[in-house]
């Protein structure tokens, strides 16, 4: 280990524009001594795999004693991101090329000032809850994973529907008849739990999110619970009609007849770079583009009445 500083550098080798704002992060962050590390092949990609001032990362953790990760994509590759770094718990910090970006800090025309902050190390950085995933058949674990933004149980089978089970801290709850159930987090509560219908949970509050979709049945109706409560998912249909388990869209297993998925508080955070305080409000109505048309805000008189 050395004391110069560091960076991951993950990008989307795939999109030019992607390619463009990393050549740019890498000769910034050079110029100004700070190590960057890339993946071999996403260093070929961008035509850096032979460029002396860039590391090429070889085996292990390709985040072991970096500073962050810098992450140039969309919320997907910033996903990819949190797989390769949860266990260091290297922080992250996007730069959006996608279309919302609800995981991004900054948006590629801000390239500039992302270089500055971390240069002059103008950030900070929060955790953010994740869940432990396992999978059990004939009560033997058979896979285990972690997710940041959910874990979705999902037929198998576009013509049949899912029978499950549900379940909250050892107590049966409902079952259902559905296309699936997802399980997610704060932070995914504005990813697919949000097109599922479930509400937008500010990622300051600490809970677990239970979604039925398109469910018939009398409850079918989204849950928020504990942080210290486990989920459970039991499927019981025909084998026909198995299901299959995606975590944070990247990582999944079919799931037979009889299988039990369990879902509870992640042993890890991942951590999230900000490098301003914006309120958890004003990032959605930006990425929405929400109209808030009308407002007037508090008067200075109701502010002081309320202690505000």
């Amino acid at each position: 280990m050395t004391d110069r500083r560091r960076v991951l550098l993950l990008a989307h080798p795939g999109r030019a524009q992607a390619r463009d704002v990393a050549r740019k992060v890498v000769d910034a962050l050079t110029g100004h001594e700070i190590g960057v590390r890339l993946l071999r092949e996403e260093a070929t990609a961008l035509g850096l795999a032979d460029d002396p001032s860039v590391e090429l990362a070889e085996g292990g953790d390709p985040s072991a004693e970096c500073e962050l990760v810098v992450v140039i994509g969309g919320d997907g590759t910033i996903l990819r991101a949190a797989e390769l770094a949860h266990v260091s718990g290297t922080p992250l910090l996007g730069v959006n090329l996608g279309h919302v970006g609800f995981l991004a800090e900054a948006e590629h025309d801000d390239v500039g000032s992302v270089i500055d902050a971390i240069v002059e190390r103008r950030y900070t950085a929060e955790d953010r809850l994740t869940i432990d995933v396992s999978v059990f058949r004939d009560r033997e674990l058979v896979w285990q994973t972690f997710a940041l933004n959910e874990a979705s149980v999902e037929k198998a089978a576009r013509e049949r529907m899912l029978e499950v089970v549900v379940e909250v801290d050892g107590r049966p709850l409902s079952r259902w008849g559905c296309d699936g159930v997802v399980c997610a987090t704060p932070t995914g509560s504005t990813a697919y739990n949000f097109s599922a219908g479930g509400p937008v949970v500010w990622p300051g509050v600490e809970a677990l999110l239970m979604v039925p979709i398109s469910a018939h049945a009398l409850f079918a109706r989204p849950l928020v619970v504990a942080p210290t409560s486990v989920l459970a998912v039991e499927v019981i249909a025909p084998a026909q009609a198995a299901g299959v388990l995606w975590c944070d869209g990247r990582r999944t297993v079919e799931l037979p007849q009889g299988a039990r998925i369990e879902v509870r508080r992640g042993a890890r955070p991942v951590r999230l770079v900000r490098l301003h305080q914006a309120p958890f409000t004003d990032r959605l109505v930006a990425k929405f583009g929400l109209s808030v048309e009308g407002w007037r805000g508090a008067s200075e008189r109701w502010r002081g009445d309320h202690g505000a």
